[in-house]
C-alpha cells in the first residue's frame, strides 16, 4: 500500500554493541532507486508501569538521567531482560524493583515507539492496580525515590513541564480514560 515509501536494505554493519545499545550503519535502496546510509540503534524493548493507589494516587519513581544531566519524575520502568521476554513480566519486575509495590491488576494503556528515527525500541505502557507494598530491591547501579501523588497533581506536572519523560505523560494521559470509568 506504501510502496512508494519503502526502503529496502542492502547491507548492515554493527557500529558499536554496548550493554545496552547496539549501533548500526545499513545501506538502503530509497524508493526512487538511489541508496542512503542509516544509522540507528537496536534496542530489546522496554515495558513501563503506572502504579495506581485505592486512594487515587499514582506512584512514581524519581531518579538522575545521565545522557539528559536532570532529575526525573517517570513511572517505573526497564528493558526487557531476554529476547522474548513477556512484556507484562518486565513490567510486574521493574514495580516490584523500583518501588516495592506488587499488584493484583495490570491493564495494558499501548505500546509505543519511543524515537522512531534512530531506534528501534518499543516501550509496553500499563496500569496497575490493587498494589501491596513491599520493600525496594532496585539494582547496584540504581538510585531512586519513591514518590506518591495525586492522579490529577501528576498531570498537571506534564502542563507545567515537571514531567518531561514521554513514556510517563502518554501513561498519565491515557490512564485517565482508565481511571474515570
Amino acid at each position: 500500500m506504501y510502496e512508494d515509501l519503502i526502503e529496502v536494505k542492502r547491507s548492515s554493519e554493527n557500529i558499536f554493541d554496548g550493554t545496552l545499545l547496539h549501533v548500526r550503519r545499513d545501506t538502503v535502496c530509497l524508493p526512487n532507486g538511489k541508496q542512503a546510509v542509516r544509522e540507528w540503534i537496536h534496542h530489546p524493548g522496554a515495558a513501563a508501569v503506572l502504579p495506581v493507589l485505592p486512594n487515587g494516587n499514582v506512584i512514581l519513581v524519581r531518579q538522575f538521567r545521565y545522557p539528559i544531566g536532570q532529575v526525573t519524575l517517570e513511572v517505573p520502568a526497564g528493558k526487557l531482560d531476554a529476547v522474548g521476554e513477556d512484556p507484562l513480566h518486565c513490567a510486574q519486575r521493574e514495580l516490584s524493583e523500583e518501588t516495592g509495590y506488587t499488584a493484583e491488576r495490570y491493564e495494558k494503556l499501548t505500546m509505543i515507539a519511543t524515537t522512531v528515527g534512530f531506534s528501534n525500541e518499543y516501550i509496553h505502557l500499563y496500569l496497575a492496580r490493587d498494589l501491596t507494598v513491599g520493600a525496594q530491591h532496585t539494582d547496584a547501579d540504581e538510585f531512586v525515590n519513591v514518590v506518591s501523588m495525586p492522579f490529577s497533581d501528576a498531570l498537571a506536572m506534564i502542563g507545567s513541564g515537571e514531567i518531561i519523560d514521554a513514556k510517563t505523560m502518554i501513561s498519565l494521559m491515557m490512564a485517565q480514560e482508565h481511571l474515570s470509568g
